[in-house]
């Protein structure tokens, strides 16, 4: 695992309609293979997202602030194992993640959190909330050839109190990589079927659509693609 972790790396996204995702996956084929853990290979994510009460981090990442944050706790549910991290875009265009173990998901308040908050975010543990979940299914490719990973996220769903929110026949392609190469088969091949990559952030998604009194305009491009290309535009419901 460690050859394809990646924690400090630059990222190209896509957001590709299902009816396009199986023909892509089979001409990645000859270029990568499938991570599998625990022979699972399409595995479970749960996320929470934590950000100050005037969502800082998301208005960070609205107004194209170089050196931003993200705060969240994941757990790869089928593994059991369970994570506090802390994404970094920094003025380099780069993706610095630094990550902590969890013995139990998640106590916000013990001294080990709340340490590595401070020390690798501009804010303390105790100004930040819980604001979003996410959950999806992920399919993750090493390249053979090149230095790559490729995540494949699917059936991604956010939610908040009482609100979900389903994000029905899109997935969401991550190409990451040690440095940016358009060498990449999986990059190549998107350009040959006309994809662009776009500026994608699974929570500020998340936001935009369940909260509201937070700045919007600059997503909303990629949130009209987002929709269009789902071919049942975006579901709410309630949790019952």
């Amino acid at each position: 695992m460690a050859d394809v972790s990646l924690l400090d790396r630059v990222d190209t996204k896509y957001l590709i309609p299902w009816s396009a995702l199986l023909p892509a996956l089979e001409q990645a084929q000859p270029h990568y293979r499938i991570l599998d853990i625990q022979q699972v290979r399409l595995n479970r994510y749960h996320t929470v997202y934590f950000d100050e009460p005037d969502f800082t981090f998301y208005h960070q990442h609205h107004n194209h602030v170089a050196e931003r944050y993200k705060v969240r706790a994941r757990q790869y549910v089928d593994t059991a194992l369970s994570f506090f991290e802390v994404k970094h875009k920094n003025n380099k265009k780069r993706t610095v993640k630094s990550r902590l173990a969890l013995e139990q998901w998640v106590d916000t308040s013990s001294e080990m959190v709340c340490d590595f908050v401070d020390a690798n975010t501009p804010v303390q543990m105790g100004n930040l909330e819980p604001k979003l979940w996410n959950d999806y299914l992920r399919l993750t490719l090493v390249g053979m050839t090149q230095p790559e990973r490729v995540t494949v996220d699917l059936a991604l769903s956010f939610g908040y109190g009482r609100t979900k929110i389903q994000i029905p026949k899109v997935a969401i392609a991550e190409v990451k990589q040690a440095h940016l190469s358009q060498a990449s088969p999986f990059i190549q091949m998107m350009r040959r079927q006309g994809m662009r990559s776009v500026a994608f952030s699974k929570y500020c998604a998340g936001v935009y659509m369940i909260h509201d009194g937070v700045k919007t305009n600059n997503f909303k491009p990629v949130m009209r693609l987002l929709e269009k290309l789902s071919a049942q535009g975006v579901n709410h419901a309630a949790i019952a």
